[in-house]
């Protein structure tokens, strides 16, 4: 795996870089956002994750965060931060972060997050070749609502769910293969992020609001919310 940490603390950079070696992992570190930008520029498609802090000299983490997006939808990010406040950690979130570790963190979470992550990305990355007829197969389809994990693209009232990350497609698949069934924030954090729940279910909110956001461009809702519970999917009241 290779590894891009952007961390202006330097004894952290040199505490996970003794977890990481044991890994075998290929880290590059980065002690500002300027610095980590330009080697993120550098060379975009080489990275398998990023990890990135927030309260960074030069260029804040938020800032870091969108640029990089701007130069790829598909980098998995885990974004580690000292700031309390849900407002911040729910705003990286919605602009791209995959997931969120607050300091201070045990190493072994965040290699297990990342891990969890990295995992994911490979599943999508290595799906096998397929054929023309194969890749117009969708794995779901609704009267209104269809997707196709293949081409990773879905459709609502025949009309692109543009621009969706990795994680709000496979957020959207999850629900969407199993139509009204609730999912809980617990068990969409492990079918979706692929790690045991750790109490935090921001993660999954953040996402769905970006996911309502993008679906609401094409057509009328079709997450749902069940208060208390969780979210399913439903285009039951959707009229063409």
């Amino acid at each position: 795996m290779r590894l891009l940490m952007i961390e202006d603390n330097k004894s952290v950079s040199e505490m996970m870089n003794m977890f990481f070696t044991k890994e075998e992992w290929q880290v590059s570190f980065a002690y500002d956002g300027n610095e980590a930008l330009e080697i993120f520029k550098a060379a975009p498609d080489s990275w398998d994750i990023i990890t990135l802090d927030l309260n960074l000299p030069g260029m804040d983490g938020m800032q870091v965060a969108q640029e990089i997006r701007k130069l790829s939808q598909s980098v998995p990010m885990i974004m580690l931060t000292a700031r309390d406040s849900e407002s911040d950690q729910v705003l990286g979130l919605e602009i791209g972060a995959d997931d969120y570790v607050t300091k201070p963190f045990s190493p072994m979470t965040l290699i297990a997050r990342i891990k969890a992550l990295h995992r994911r990305a490979e599943l999508s990355e290595n799906s096998p070749t397929i054929d023309d007829d194969a890749e117009t197969a969708f794995d779901v389809i609704t009267d209104h609502f269809k997707l196709n994990t293949k081409t990773r693209e879905a459709y609502l009232l025949d009309q692109p769910i543009n621009g969706l990350t990795p994680k709000e497609f496979d957020l959207l698949f999850t629900l969407a293969k199993k139509p009204k069934q609730v999912f809980s924030r617990e068990q969409l954090l492990e079918l979706v992020w692929d790690y045991q729940y750790y109490g935090d279910e921001r993660t999954v909110d953040a996402h769905i609001k970006k996911l309502r956001q993008k679906i609401e461009k094409v057509g009328p809702q079709i997450i749902q919310t069940v208060w208390g519970v969780g979210y399913k999917f439903d285009d039951s009241d959707v009229t063409a």
